[in-house]
């Protein structure tokens, strides 16, 4: 009865142009926290290296072919770049300064002898599991991360053999031993491959195993810095791919993709979040007026009906509770929409051959939520409010 007292005689125009505006709102606000989480979580855990994470080398031109210019880092160079505020860090990957082989080692595996260069990577750009990743005098065994191309090429030598291949579940149960020697002794070390990765060319070991090696068995050369490690800040890979090119940089192809697509579908969905921010207000602006308009007209009957002994929290929850109840119709509608959108972007990304997460985020519902909440206590205190006003 109270209900139809207060809103059967309202136009419904101004509260249902807030409410279409709040349903595109939230579809938006919900489908921008999503992708915007799946984008930068996609090519983790596929490789050695973490999110923003670029290998860069310097390029080798004629003038560097003919010992001209240099294709090693200084210190002093590694610093300047440091410095850049969209380099978040930057680190030299260590390359070994002794000879060394890799051969199989496994009554189940054919022999194969390979001469190799070996590199490492500090812990906190290494996105695998790095608990296997140690070494100390006496261990077992060395771990290591083999570069998928080479597994390839070993099983291209496996079948031009006439033997079965192997896969890289397989690989990692045989076993491997790297033949480490100078001029002086030679020295032999069981090891064991722990992962892949497609982003280092060169089969990658602990810092540790790689100091004690260049301690005993290193040469007199000394150790040059040919590449380097840049942790770039999320969302500013444009200045830091300006960098590269201004210092004739140059990063793996695959990096410099999957880097370019992150920075540019992250800004996209960054707009499409600023934007579906700016409707949700909007309407919840306009749903504001709405509600004061609907107090101020039915403000004799508010009164008329706390002079009758009708507790003022009694009116504040009916009235109240039928916004709530919209806006949680508007919330659970979007939600549905927002899925099937989703499932539609989803299909479109995996024919264009863009593999990413399928699944839901819970970002995504976290935002619906607290979108819901901020929708319900605004509309309670405006309520309460305007009724205290009329009593």
């Amino acid at each position: 009865m109270l209900r139809k007292l207060l809103f059967h005689n309202q136009s419904k125009k101004q509260l249902v142009i807030a409410l279409i505006g709040s349903l595109l709102g939230m579809v938006f606000l919900v489908l921008s926290i999503h992708y915007s989480i799946i984008i930068q979580k996609f090519g983790e855990g596929t490789d050695v290296l973490g999110p923003n994470t670029l290998i860069v080398q310097k390029k080798v031109t004629n003038s560097s072919s003919l010992n001209l210019t240099k294709t090693d880092f200084s210190l002093k160079e590694i610093e300047k770049i440091k410095a850049k505020e969209f380099v978040k860090d930057i680190q030299p990957i260590s390359s070994n300064n002794f000879d060394v082989s890799f051969e199989t080692s496994d009554p189940l595996v054919p022999y194969f002898r390979s001469d190799i260069f070996v590199q490492t990577i500090p812990e906190n750009f290494i996105d695998v599991n790095t608990t296997k990743w140690k070494w100390k005098k006496g261990d077992k065994y060395v771990p290591m991360i083999m570069p998928r191309e080479f597994l390839v090429m070993l099983n291209t030598f496996m079948s031009a053999s006439g033997i079965p291949q192997i896969s890289e579940d397989l690989v990692k149960e045989v076993s491997f031993k790297f033949k480490v020697w100078n001029n002086d002794k030679t020295e032999k070390f069981d090891v064991k491959i722990i992962g892949f990765t497609n982003e280092v060319s060169s089969i990658l070991i602990p810092l540790n195993f790689m100091e004690f090696c260049n301690l005993n068995y290193g040469n007199s050369k000394g150790e040059k810095i040919t590449q380097v490690l840049i942790l770039g800040e999320e969302g500013r890979f444009g200045l830091v791919e300006e960098m590269l090119k201004e210092r004739g940089l140059e990063p793996k192809n695959s990096q410099l993709i999957v880097g370019r697509l992150k920075s540019v579908v992250g800004t996209l969905f960054a707009i499409i979040f600023m934007i579906s921010l700016i409707t949700v207000f909007t309407s919840l602006l306009v749903l504001i007026q709405y509600i004061q308009l609907l107090l101020t007209k039915n403000s004799y009957e508010i009164r008329t009906l706390l002079r009758m002994g009708y507790f003022e929290k009694s009116l504040v929850k009916i009235i109240t509770t039928n916004f709530i109840r919209l806006v949680g119709f508007i919330c659970l509608l979007s939600f549905f929409l927002f899925i099937g959108v989703k499932i539609l972007i989803d299909e479109i990304c995996i024919k264009g051959g863009l593999y990413i997460d399928t699944g839901f985020t819970l970002g995504s519902v976290i935002g619906l939520t607290i979108a819901f909440l901020l929708f319900a206590i605004i509309s309670f205190k405006i309520v309460q409010k305007e009724v205290v006003k009329l009593f």
